[in-house]
């Protein structure tokens, strides 16, 4: 019996909060069993995305990752669709999709923590399917 959502997201944000994985290796790393692709190869393909896309500056390493899962698990078919859908519902969740501005790079105001990132990005995957 596979994993319900809320404890694969929990599994994702104890990998991040443990200092195994990156935010983006966290979410990759949780669909591992589910995907053609072995873990080890996700995570080397995840490794760039620590601190989000140029540390900071771009998309949220999480939101990354889910986006991989998505094309992996969707083989390439409908996946622009898919990925609007899920910055959506991840943007809704977290409050942005840019790592600065979740992290209150220019505010001072943390939005979401990366912990619930992480979270949030594999719950938002989860209601694509």
């Amino acid at each position: 019996m596979g994993l319900t959502k809320e404890e694969r997201a929990e599994s994702a944000a104890q990998l991040k909060r443990t200092g195994q994985c990156n935010c983006c290796q966290a979410v990759v790393k949780v669909y591992a069993g589910d995907l053609s692709v072995d873990e080890e190869s996700l995570l080397s393909l995840a490794s760039g995305f620590a601190a989000g896309m140029g540390c900071m500056e771009g998309t949220c390493g999480a939101l990354v990752g889910a986006a991989m899962v998505c094309g992996l698990k969707s083989k390439g078919k409908a996946v622009p669709a898919k990925t609007r859908k899920l910055l959506a519902k991840f943007k809704e969740m977290s409050g942005a999709t840019i790592c600065k501005d979740l992290k209150g790079g220019l505010t001072g105001k943390v939005l979401c923590e990366c912990d619930d990132c992480v979270k949030n990005a594999v719950l938002a995957l989860e209601e694509l399917e």
